[in-house]
């Protein structure tokens, strides 16, 4: 029973955090097209508490619930699949950190742009990298959820 409630958190998890980040690329994006500077800064809020909602739990737990599975099953780090997916999972933590620390930099010249009326190009330059940052996650991201489905050899 132990393994199915892992299981069940490792899977949930990992739905979490692929699905936040494809619901935050959306509905930036979707914001950034409109101009609307209150609709911008009030996503970047919403994407940033959404990250420490549904982003940060499951980086912790996936890592944790994913040993203990190979502890139980007697699965070990040196087999193919479990090592390809700690890579890409230490690629998506290397382009998810820097992708935080730019929607909170976006975020605050958003709020700093209300008086404005326009966002500074700088901001511009931060979305790029921060839609970069996500396309190169993503892939990553269903490779391993292909790797943990079919456990190549």
């Amino acid at each position: 029973m132990t393994f199915l409630i892992l299981k069940w958190v490792h899977i949930l998890s990992a739905v979490l955090l692929l699905g936040t980040g494809l619901g935050s690329a959306f509905y930036a994006a979707r914001a950034n097209r409109t101009g609307n500077l209150h609709a911008i800064r009030f996503v970047l809020r919403n994407v940033i508490l959404a990250d420490w909602l549904f982003t940060v739990p499951p980086i912790v737990l996936l890592p944790v619930t994913g040993v203990w599975m190979m502890n139980i099953s007697g699965y070990a780090f040196s087999e193919l699949w479990i090592w390809l997916s700690l890579v890409l999972f230490g690629f998506v933590g290397l382009c998810w950190v820097p992708a935080a620390v730019l929607q909170t930099k976006m975020k605050a010249l958003a709020e700093q742009a209300l008086d404005k009326e326009s966002l500074p190009a700088q901001y511009w330059k931060y979305d790029r990298l921060w839609q970069v940052l996500g396309v190169a996650a993503f892939p990553a991201m269903i490779a391993i959820f292909t790797l943990m489905i079919f456990k190549p050899v």
